[in-house]
Parts: C-alpha cells; sequence; structure tokens
C-alpha cells in the first residue's frame, strides 16, 4: 500500500488535471466545486463554478442571495436540488457555526445536501482528513485492481472500497488524504476509464492490478442492469406579444421544482389542438410556427418535445382556472440574465434569445 500511494502522489504531481477550483482551494470552493460535479462532467462544470464563485465569493454572500440569483447562476447544470441544498446549508453554517464549515467529515455530513461522498471528499481536501471519497470512480478502480466481480453497487461492495483504500491512506505521505483522492478522481477520469478499454499503458498501478493482469479490464465492475427510462410526450410553446415572451413558474416540488419555463402541455398536439390551447390561456394567436423538436434525458425518464413559436395580438384575461399557472411575459435580455430556465427547454430558449 505505501508504495501503491508513492507512485499514485508521483503519477499525480505529474499528470493532474488544471482545474480553478484546485488553485489554492479554501473549504468554501471545494464544497461548492463538489456539489456541482456530482451528476456533471468537468467541461460543463469550469465556466459555471467561475461565475458562481464570481458573484458569491464566500458562505455569506451564498447564505444572503436570493433563490432567484444563485438559480438562476446554477442553470445548465441541472438537478436544480443541488444548490438548493448548498444555500440552505450556507443559512446553516452562518446562524449555528459562525459562518465556518465543520472540518470533520462526520459534521459536514450533518450538512443539507452533503452525503458521504461529498463530506469525505471536502474534509480530506481542504482539511486533511484521511477518509477515501468513494464515488464511481473510486469504485471502478478498486473492482479492477482487486478483481472484484460481485456487483459494485452494493452497500458491501463500498464498504469493502472504503476499508480498502483507507488503507491506501494509511500508507501515504501525511497530510496528503485529499490529494489522495484527487488522484484517484483524475486516474479514474482519465486512464481506469468507464465504458471504454482503460488506458493500462498509463496507469501507476498497472502492475498491481489484477483485472488487468487477466487481461479482463473491460469485464468489471460488474454493474447492475439499468431500467428503462420512462418517455413523456411535451408540446413547448414560445408565445410572443410585443416583443416579450411568455413564461411561468414551476411548481415548488417535484421534478426541476421552482424553475421557470414556456407554457406547455402533455401530448404532441397538432396546429389546431396547439391554437386552442393557447386561447385557453388567455392569448388570442394571430401566427403560428413550427419550431424543432426537442429532447431531454433525466436520471429516470425522457421528454420527447414538439414545439410552436405563437405570436398573439391582445391578452385577455385567462379563462376561470387557468390563473393558477401565474403566467408572465418578459423581455428576451430577462430569460437571459435573470429568470432561470432548465437545460431541458434549451432548444425552444434559443429562440427567445
Amino acid at each position: 500500500m505505501r508504495r501503491m500511494a508513492e507512485l499514485l502522489l508521483q503519477w499525480y504531481d505529474l499528470n493532474k488535471r488544471d482545474l480553478p477550483w484546485r488553485n489554492d482551494p479554501s473549504p468554501y470552493q471545494t464544497w461548492v466545486s463538489e456539489i456541482m460535479l456530482q451528476q456533471t462532467r468537468v467541461e460543463a462544470v469550469r465556466g459555471h463554478y467561475l461565475r458562481f464563485m464570481q458573484e458569491l465569493p464566500d458562505i455569506k454572500a451564498l447564505a444572503e442571495a436570493s433563490e432567484d440569483q444563485y438559480m438562476k447562476l446554477w442553470e445548465g447544470l441541472g438537478y436544480y436540488s443541488r444548490v438548493r441544498n448548498l444555500h440552505k446549508a450556507a443559512v446553516d453554517i452562518m446562524e449555528n457555526h459562525d459562518g465556518r464549515m465543520p472540518e470533520s467529515s462526520e459534521e459536514l455530513i450533518k450538512l443539507s445536501g452533503i452525503g458521504p461522498y461529498t463530506s469525505a471528499a471536502i474534509a480530506s481536501i481542504a482539511f486533511g482528513e484521511k477518509v477515501p471519497a468513494v464515488d464511481g470512480n473510486l469504485l471502478r478502480i478498486f473492482a479492477r485492481i482487486c478483481f472484484y466481480d460481485e456487483n459494485i453497487k452494493t452497500d458491501a461492495a463500498k464498504k469493502a472500497a472504503e476499508e480498502y483504500f483507507l488503507q491506501l491512506m494509511g500508507g501515504g505521505e501525511n497530510g496528503r488524504a485529499g490529494d489522495l483522492n484527487q488522484a484517484l478522481m483524475d486516474l479514474g477520469a482519465g486512464v481506469c476509464l468507464p465504458n471504454s478499454t482503460p488506458l493500462c499503458g498509463k496507469c501507476p498501478w498497472a502492475s498491481f492490478c489484477e483485472a488487468h493482469r487477466r487481461g479482463k479490464e473491460m469485464e468489471l465492475p460488474v454493474m447492475p442492469e439499468k431500467k428503462a427510462r420512462k418517455k413523456e410526450k411535451y408540446t413547448v410553446f414560445v408565445i410572443w406579444h410585443e416583443g416579450r415572451a411568455a413564461l411561468r413558474k414551476r411548481p415548488a416540488k417535484g421534478l426541476l421544482a421552482g424553475l421557470y419555463e414556456f407554457p406547455n402541455t402533455e401530448g404532441h398536439l397538432d396546429e389546431n389542438a396547439a391554437l386552442g390551447y393557447v386561447q385557453t390561456l388567455g392569448f388570442h394567436p394571430l401566427r403560428i410556427r413550427r419550431l424543432p423538436e426537442g429532447r431531454h434525458i433525466f436520471t429516470h425518464k425522457e421528454w420527447e418535445m414538439i414545439g410552436y413559436e405563437i405570436f398573439a395580438d391582445e391578452l385577455r384575461e385567462a379563462p376561470e382556472g387557468r390563473s393558477k399557472e401565474e403566467i408572465f411575459m418578459a423581455a428576451p435580455e430577462e430569460i437571459k440574465d435573470t429568470y432561470s430556465v432548465p437545460s431541458a427547454f434549451a432548444i425552444y430558449q434559443e429562440y427567445v434569445r
């Protein structure tokens, strides 16, 4: 284990990714970056991270931010409950921890939105605690190194991986627990690849890897069979009146909760049905134009969308029962800069921009 730790750290010092949150990171920067990186590719996070830090540079600023501000900064990253929990935890830290982040994984995990992996990542990177941050990358590396040929998604597999990497940290240099975790993250992201042939010739651990020795790298890790995503059909409307487009806020709970969206309805409507639906919203449509189809994949479902651009002559009061939708008109620059519209509607948002 000591030799493996030494080789991994040597490899990391020469090959580590140049990431903005690694440059003299504070606990706050580490926390924000780790939350952003959950279920999101590194390439998508870079720009969002820099903008977020520019507007909300510390815990106090985040705690005092309005919902519209932090939601807009998160636009395009998806899984918006992450930023809501980030804000909630920032308020908690200001009120109950004197504005300072807890320093142990045991205390960090008590904050909203911080689970075992994130608490371990923050505690090791920001505070030097020897605790492995076991995510998909580390589970994959563990399965191949040790030839763990059982379902890697079980609690037993995670526990075995945690114990293995804890031994590794015991054999590493003092004060480099965070570097070991980040080295493993980089190894999994760039060498011990998922869903493609791993680059074993570049791996500092190739001589220790049991799967490589047997030539069975692609057989591991063993994953449970994925369930098919549920497909849902929607018709989306970009409705114009006097240079402004119609928006509405989604419900406070459920998928994409509290975000802004273009009016839409279930099913794929033809032009006549689409015009009829728009009238029920209180608009008098003049012209209609078909927009491109859109598709968006969530974790457990998939949206198949068709769209229409509608030009309305005048607004009238919506029929009884429709006011609850709270449709309002917004200028294109407001939709771009103020209101957080999820990436599911990106293809239609382009027509507004």
